[in-house]
């Protein structure tokens, strides 16, 4: 690799990925993209057509035989050369990520120590591609089962966590030999999708077997959805868009791949140990300011340890350095933009007239959003019910176990979640009652370990990524049957 990739806001980033080519924007229109603190552009890229996907998929489904055929080592190599990359090139993509997504230095270390482990675990992946022999009812007969590349797999990405969301499926899928078509979100086209493509030709993919085309979601996102190449489509965003998207991607027989909403719970018993307790609540809440899936979306708490936990919760809330992310003592900086503020501020306005108090927050400043805390809150109100995307924290009082395992239930989403007791019987029973894809005791929401599997239940998603999870959806089994011996047929 090269000690100067040029990884800058201003590093010739107008360009879409196809066939190992930059391709220009032509007559492409352009779509500016905006640092969400200072709202000013850093690049712009091509807004990428229908006729764009069509030929990505097409160039995608052209190199994946060779890329498969190439030996384990092969394509191992290929992703640990990117891991270096990533490594030698930390600085450079923490800016990225803080002038694109408004990632906080936490956040965007954190973003690229997961995304890191990701590859990790792909690089390892060509040697656990493992088939089996099995014996056969016919006398005389073999039975081999290949573990083989799905073929081309879609991937459509979000803005929240760009580089890890991005990478936690092109890594695997690469790894695997299936060639990826990749469209990042049209807030974050260099972190979630240019910057992939970048790290990988240099790594020294060959060509067409990553293809990145940036655009809008109405166009390009539709395109990726419903096109009949892919076999596989990883989509990672709202649950709405999700279920259009796994319909048109099921039409085509395609395996949909879909980490969804969540509206999380953190459940804090009578027996929690309230240091603790607050201690995750306030990273759970406030980490990228609430903008992950996973994040603290309702606080429910004993109604013996309320009011303490409230004035807590407020204290470390107003204690938070706000403002510029690419200050490193920034914890809360910028949300992406002014729809998803506007939304997130909406809900605080509505939950508030319903009877909800503010404690703290409430307001913005640009789009930095103060870091809120409202008590008196009922699991209806617009700021509970909803997954609110913002460094929001309502806090609902309980008095049963049972009265909490319901509120935490009664939502379509189950995602992740938290329990803190001091009594881990008492923990796991209110866990294992909560119906959510992940849940940690003593804890806090936000967890993604790549060795272990990552995906919900409900309308909070299908399958999972990570770990051995992960190989299984980008890859299927093949049968193959040998008849060594003649074989004797009834007629």
């Amino acid at each position: 690799m090269t000690d100067d990739l040029p990884l800058t806001p201003d590093a010739g980033w107008n360009a879409l990925y196809l066939d190992g080519e930059w391709t220009g924007p032509g007559d492409r229109d352009l779509i500016d993209v905006e640092n969400p603190y200072t709202r000013e552009a850093i690049a712009a890229v091509p807004a990428g057509t229908s006729e764009d996907v069509d030929e990505a998929y097409g160039i995608a489904a052209e190199a994946q035989a060779s890329w498969a055929a190439q030996p384990p080592q092969r394509r191992a190599g290929v992703v640990e050369a990117a891991i270096e990359h990533v490594t030698e090139n930390w600085e450079g993509i923490l800016e990225l990520l803080a002038v694109e997504a408004g990632s906080t230095r936490v956040k965007g270390v954190a973003e690229l120590q997961t995304a890191k482990g990701m590859m990790q675990q792909a690089a390892s992946y060509p040697f656990r591609m493992n088939g089996e022999h099995a014996d056969s009812i016919v006398p005389g007969k073999e039975n081999v089962v290949e573990r083989v590349p799905a073929g081309v797999v879609g991937v459509i990405s979000p803005w929240n966590f760009p580089l890890h969301l991005s990478m936690r499926a092109v890594a695997p899928a690469v790894a695997a030999g299936n060639a990826v078509v990749l469209k990042p979100a049209s807030n974050t086209p260099i972190t979630g999708g240019l910057l992939l493509a970048r790290l990988f030709e240099e790594a020294g993919l060959p060509d067409g077997v990553l293809n990145v085309v940036t655009g809008s979601g109405s166009e390009v996102g539709t395109a990726m959805a419903e096109h009949p190449t892919p076999r596989v489509l990883a989509f990672t965003g709202s649950t709405e868009v999700g279920e259009t998207v796994a319909a048109k991607a099921a039409g085509n027989c395609a395996l949909p791949a879909l980490e969804l909403g969540g509206n999380n719970v953190h459940v804090v018993t009578d027996r929690a140990d309230l240091d603790r307790a607050v201690d995750g609540a306030v990273f759970g809440s406030f980490m990228h300011q609430g903008q992950a899936c996973i994040s603290i979306n309702r606080h429910l708490v004993h109604e013996e340890l309320y009011d303490e936990y409230v004035e807590r919760l407020v204290e470390r809330a107003e204690a938070l350095p706000t403002g510029d992310p690419t200050d490193e003592e920034t914890v809360i900086g910028p949300v992406i933009d002014e729809t998803q503020r506007d939304t997130m501020l909406e809900f605080v306005e509505e939950s508030v007239d319903a009877g909800a108090t503010l404690e703290t927050g409430g307001d913005a400043d640009g789009l930095v959003v103060e870091p809120t805390v409202l008590s008196a809150v009922d699991p209806e109100m617009e700021a509970a019910c909803n997954e609110h995307f913002g460094p929001i924290a309502p806090v609902i009082p309980f008095s049963e176990e049972d009265e909490a395992i319901e509120v935490a239930n009664d939502t379509v989403h189950g995602l992740s979640g938290s329990v803190h007791s001091q009594d881990l019987e008492q923990a796991r029973r209110i866990a294992d009652g909560i119906h959510t894809g992940m849940i940690h005791v003593n804890d806090q929401p936000m967890n993604d370990e790549p060795h272990v599997p990552f995906g919900g239940m409900k309308e909070s998603g299908l399958g999972r990524y990570n770990a051995e999870s992960i190989l299984d959806e980008v890859t299927t089994t093949k049968w193959i049957s040998i008849q060594r011996e003649p074989r004797e047929y009834p007629f």
